[in-house]
């Protein structure tokens, strides 16, 4: 772990499914999660991804690089433009600083719209530290 490296991009395909399946496991019943005739009358073009499970997903993006005994400490995200059915999502990551085995890594994931969601992720990997 070392401040400035950067992280291998995660493609993630945005399906109807997902965008449904995390909202319902997430317990967001909002109809724009689920009813793309609702969210159309809201002024959605369709249905479109929660904030949870964005969440989960740049969550899963992190575990995913630092292995099965990196903790999640802190994320600290905001949503963008929508992540709607068929776009697909590139989350990318850059380590800003390292201090002994924790690590803060900035996180984007963008969509054909943009981005999607910016933020900062605080790991804790026991083990790994920043050696010089």
């Amino acid at each position: 772990m070392r401040a400035g490296e950067q992280l291998p991009p995660l493609e993630i395909p945005v399906t109807r499914t997902l965008i449904v399946a995390g909202a319902i496991a997430s317990r967001d019943y909002q109809d724009v999660h689920h009813d793309a005739e609702l969210a159309r009358q809201k002024g959605s073009p369709d249905v479109f991804m929660n904030i949870l499970t964005t969440n989960g997903l740049v969550g899963r993006y992190i575990t995913d690089h630092f292995g099965p005994t990196a903790v999640l400490r802190k994320v600290a995200i905001r949503l963008g433009v929508p992540n709607y059915p068929g776009d697909t999502m590139v989350l990318t990551g850059r380590i800003e600083a390292v201090d002994g085995d924790t690590a803060t890594v900035r996180v984007v994931g963008a969509n054909a719209l943009g981005r999607h969601v910016t933020g900062t992720v605080t790991v804790t990997v026991p083990g790994r530290e920043d050696r010089p």
